[in-house]
């Protein structure tokens, strides 16, 4: 049996060390002070330093984040609302909805972006040709996409929390003289806020991270800091590639220890409500 757990944690040492030891490398050498992708020549920030002072990098980057933080904001709101939607439906109903809801996250992006693509450059022709317009692909469509591969996240984080609830609580809100909104603002929303900060953070990484699906909808004029880091190692690989890579790896990195540590504070505080109850009992 000991050799059995050895083993085992020698194998998962491995996986971690062949799935990390790139992204470690690429950190260290994000801090060194010449080009050189294999010799060390000392701690330097001046990778960062131009980094931050290039004006296409701080464009790329201010357009992630308001296009992350909108779609996410959007997502929240309408994965919720779908979220509500779902449960309510018979079992039969919901189990269709549920698997048309997990095609986005299983198929794969460079189809949803090709698809999305089509989509968008069929609908812009149509609009333009109708109403003497030149819209294109740009900044909008590239939040429509966003928004669009977002709200499954939403709804999958969201709908556990409304499952945890009591049945017959919104109706005895009104029994007790509240409105429907305001039932559902003061008694429901408090209860599912957890599901959805989880679903809002969700959905800002997913977007801050996506490469694939932007780079077939936000066309020539747009760019995120994904699409501009792959514009980069076309061109030449340079240490401001390793820099901003870091940069975006560690801010996914936080997001996800986030969401986790949150997950597992809620998971305890349920635990908890649940074994008073049992012993209330």
């Amino acid at each position: 049996m000991k050799k059995n757990g050895f083993g085992s944690r020698f194998f998962m040492v491995l996986v971690f060390l062949f799935l990390y030891a790139p992204i470690f490398v690429l950190i260290v050498f994000s801090f060194n002070a010449t080009k050189s992708r294999s010799v060390w020549a000392g701690f330097s920030l001046q990778w960062y330093v131009k980094l931050f002072s290039d004006a296409t990098i701080m464009d790329a980057l201010r357009t992630t984040l308001l296009v992350s933080a909108v779609a996410s904001v959007i997502a929240c709101i309408a994965g919720t609302a779908a979220a509500i939607g779902i449960s309510a439906m018979r079992r039969r109903s919901r189990n269709i909805v549920m698997s048309v809801n997990n095609i986005p996250l299983t198929n794969a992006d460079i189809v949803t972006g090709v698809s999305l693509s089509l989509l968008f450059v069929l609908a812009i022709n149509i609009f333009n040709q109708t109403l003497g317009t030149r819209w294109e692909l740009g900044f909008w469509t590239l939040l429509i996409a966003h928004v669009t591969f977002d709200i499954p996240y939403v709804i999958l984080s969201v709908l556990p929390r409304i499952r945890q609830l009591d049945p017959n609580i919104y109706e005895a809100a009104e029994d007790l003289g509240a409105t429907g909104p305001v039932a559902f603002r003061r008694v429901i929303l408090p209860d599912l806020m957890p599901g959805i900060v989880n679903g809002l953070l969700v959905a800002f990484t997913m977007s801050i991270d996506d490469f694939v699906i932007s780079y077939f909808t936000a066309g020539s004029k747009v760019s995120t800091l994904a699409m501009e880091v792959y514009a980069m190692a076309r061109r030449k690989i340079s240490p401001e590639i390793n820099a901003i890579s870091t940069l975006l790896f560690a801010s996914v990195l936080v997001l996800l220890v986030f969401i986790n540590i949150r997950q597992s504070r809620q998971d305890r505080l349920a635990n908890r409500e649940k074994s008073v109850v049992s012993i209330q009992k």
